[in-house]
């Protein structure tokens, strides 16, 4: 939930008091004690961070928006390079590349990617082409029953984006601005979780007293009968709470790739043991290729211009396959002496098949095999998250959830900012939650918010860094005012 804190109890939508209604002091021993002191504190950075962040958010549930029907409408605007007539067999993988060779010879073979079922395309992935982008690779489409190339596009990433989605990608997680527009994503995704946390345990206080029957319909469905900022108020707590468990799995798996909370999550897991693994290329010795499918014979007898000896690129596949390896793969050529190719299954969608070998080019055995089963949990959960936060994991279903979390979240931040202008009064918005109820909380309340301000400022940066700034420039405006206060007062003579 975003931008607009729940006041103190009831509100009939006429209320326009800026000051949270107080709650009542409890009796010795009896009541909430701890929630009356800290809801105050809640309250403010709820509402606070909401109006902060929000912006950061919006953008970030628009373009997630765009991205979530961007694999399907990949699939309608490149049909022509993506799919073929189905034919009676496939080419030999090695014609197919000398085929796309012929009508792009520029460039290096960076990986081949063999049509993953039939009707398919082969992707052919060239890097180090003039006008292509070195994070990039063209991609030449092969068909590959007859060996026509139906087209070249960029490519980007090991999901296989292609321009359309990836002008989105790129929208979505950079605005186009590179690594410094990153920190955009990566502030709404620090702080989303924070914001959502704080919203619910608010909405749902507001219903401690009623019986769990009507506790739970009240926290779960919006008030129709309400009007005015009561209504709207209605319909963000009880949306964001059907939305909460989605907001959090989007913010802590759109941290896992950020810039710096990324880097820290990523040296987290290898000090627990819990880094991906990757398949050893290294095979020994002098006769392993050269670094690249030019300097080998794709039919695999015997190399070019000088070149080691190699079994060949279907060869190699075999191999693979042999070892459980089946579509779809990807296929790395060894990148220099005493190399081997790789093969890397690539399917994202449940379940994953991401198991990887190394295959020795001069014998086309196989030297390594690492699967997907045998890895970390954490390495798993991470593979998991990322790829449903992408919406590939379960596929079509996974996309209508994505977008039906960014349509909440719009909808969250135009109630929440809708509520922030009903307070106000003669079309203005309302003023903010007042300062100080830092000074109603605990002292141990208050230690903890320090230590854990710190924890985040190392672990999520772009969350702990601003909430410090803000905690001492709020404290810095009250001093002021209070300062002001007192030279306003008549001095008595």
């Amino acid at each position: 939930m975003s931008v607009e804190p729940v006041a103190a109890g009831p509100d009939d939508g006429t209320r326009s008091s800026d000051t949270p209604k107080t709650e009542a002091p409890l009796a010795p021993g009896g009541g909430r004690p701890g929630w009356s002191a800290l809801r105050p504190l809640v309250l403010r950075l709820h509402f606070c961070a909401g109006v902060l962040v929000a912006p950061f958010l919006l953008v970030a549930a628009v373009t997630g928006l765009l991205y979530a029907g961007s694999v399907q409408a990949e699939k309608i605007v490149y049909d022509h390079e993506l799919r073929v007539p189905v034919g009676e067999s496939e080419l030999p993988l090695s014609r197919q590349i000398a085929a796309a060779r012929e009508a792009h010879p520029e460039g290096d073979i960076s990986a081949v990617r063999p049509s993953p079922e039939a009707g398919a395309t082969t992707r052919v992935l060239l890097s180090g082409v003039k006008g292509i982008d070195a994070e990039r690779t063209l991609a030449v489409f092969v068909d590959p029953y007859t060996g026509k190339v139906r087209g070249a596009l960029e490519q980007y990433g090991t999901s296989g984006a292609l321009p359309l989605r990836t002008w989105i990608d790129d929208l979505h997680r950079n605005l186009h601005l590179g690594d410094t527009g990153r920190l955009y994503s990566e502030l709404a995704a620090s702080w989303l979780w924070v914001i959502t946390g704080g919203g619910l345990v608010l909405w749902i206080a507001r219903r401690r007293k009623a019986t769990a029957k009507r506790k739970l319909r009240a926290i779960a469905l919006p008030d129709r009968s309400a009007t005015g900022r009561r209504r709207a108020m209605s319909f963000h707590g009880s949306v964001g709470v059907w939305a909460a468990l989605g907001l959090f799995f989007l913010s802590a798996t759109g941290l896992t790739w950020s810039t710096y909370a990324g880097a820290n999550v990523t040296d987290l897991r290898a000090a627990l043991g819990q880094a991906t693994p990757a398949v050893s290329s290294a095979v020994g010795g002098e006769h392993a290729g050269h670094g690249s499918m030019e300097g080998m014979d794709m039919g695999g007898s015997g190399g070019r211009g000088g070149a080691s000896a190699d079994v060949g690129i279907d060869a190699v596949l075999k191999a693979a396959r042999a070892k459980g390896l089946d579509n779809p793969v990807e296929i790395v050529p060894p990148t220099g002496s005493g190399a081997a190719y790789t093969v890397s299954q690539i399917q994202r969608s449940w379940p994953e098949k991401q198991d990887a070998a190394a295959v020795d080019p001069a014998t086309g055995q196989v030297t390594d095999v690492v699967r997907f089963a045998d890895y970390p949990l954490l390495a798993k959960l991470s593979r998991w998250g990322i790829d449903a936060h992408m919406g590939s994991l379960f596929g079509l279903p996974n996309q209508i959830a994505l977008a039906a979390l960014a349509l909440a979240l719009i909808f969250l931040i135009v109630w929440g900012y809708r509520m922030w202008w009903q307070r106000g009064r003669a079309g203005a918005f309302g003023r903010p939650i007042p300062r100080g109820a830092w000074r109603q909380a605990p002292p141990y309340a208050l230690a903890l918010l320090v230590v854990v301000i710190g924890v985040l400022g190392y672990y999520l940066p772009l969350l702990g860094i601003p909430l410090a700034a803000f905690l001492v420039i709020d404290i810095a405006l009250g001093r002021l005012t209070q300062w002001r206060e007192k030279r306003a007062q008549p001095v008595d003579g």
